[in-house]
């Protein structure tokens, strides 16, 4: 079975199929080569110091995605979690708020959006395709940037190489109040911009860095798109990023973007609730 971003999709599926049968001589013993680490929960402060950086974004008080801070006011999220499922809309960014370092019922900072772009070639709803998941990316412009010695924005990186051992941090499904991390798992190909991962992602977790340790320090590299299971293979799906980047960078600086008016603080998205008691969920299936 097969879920993109948040449902089962048969063209996905077939899109998924074909790219996993074309690597699965060289998955399997990559898969095995890898040695992924367990997923490590960072709800402590001293588990998670290195980590403040990544929040989870609450959206539209439908469900939420994980985020990632590359500079004081901007964060990197995948695309899709920018679009309101039963509409096919885009939502507005006066409903969407990052929580930096969620843990426990609180962040350690609270940001509004003020405004969003997406990828010039995302196209929300469209085709399953290479296209569609190598686009799925979105900038985010804070109302306000976070200028906090916890939340240290990440830098980024150059796509990894197939064999390559990165990590990720997300929250999701069954961990939406504290993030984990899984500090290994592989790159088992990567196919037309896309990358094809051996890492644990689960609904929530959208959005959600892709890290490499080459440098020493980690660097954001991709971010997560989707997940799937292929013939019992559990495979995470990534985005290219280092191109798509610079067009979203040159968006903003284009003034592009939906534009919105610093939100009051008592208007904040209420974290919990009936939204913990469903379950998380992408915005976007």
């Amino acid at each position: 079975m097969l879920f993109l971003e948040a449902g089962g999709d048969q063209g996905v599926e077939g899109f998924v199929r074909k790219v996993f049968m074309m690597c699965l001589l060289a998955l399997l013993p990559a898969a095995a080569a890898a040695q992924d680490s367990r997923l490590q929960s960072l709800e402590t402060m001293d588990s998670g110091r290195e980590w403040m950086g990544v929040g989870r974004l609450d959206i539209d008080g439908t469900g939420f995605c994980t985020g990632s801070l590359i500079a004081p006011d901007l964060v990197l999220t995948a695309a899709h979690c920018l679009f309101d499922k039963a509409t096919t809309q885009r939502i507005d960014p006066a409903r969407i708020e990052f929580l930096a370092g969620w843990r426990r019922g609180s962040a350690s900072a609270y940001r509004n959006i003020r405004r969003a772009v997406v990828h010039p070639d995302y196209a929300y709803g469209g085709a399953a395709s290479t296209e569609r998941v190598r686009n799925d990316v979105a900038l985010l412009e804070l109302d306000q940037p976070i200028r906090n010695t916890m939340v240290i924005p990440f830098q980024t990186g150059p796509r990894p190489h197939k064999g390559d051992q990165v990590g990720v941090v997300s929250y999701a499904l069954d961990r939406s109040e504290a993030p984990s991390l899984q500090e290994v798992c592989g790159v088992m190909a990567r196919q037309q911009g896309v990358l094809v991962m051996s890492c644990d992602v689960d609904f929530g977790s959208s959005g959600a860095p892709i890290f490499s340790y080459e440098s020493g320090a980690p660097r954001i590299v991709s971010v997560v798109s989707a997940k799937a299971e292929v013939q019992g293979t559990r495979v995470a799906l990534g985005t290219a990023l280092e191109q798509s980047l610079v067009l979203l960078r040159a968006e903003l600086a284009a003034g592009h973007g939906v534009f919105q008016e610093p939100a009051p603080r008592t208007n904040r998205i209420t974290v919990g609730g009936a939204r913990n008691r469903t379950g998380a969920k992408f915005v976007r299936p």
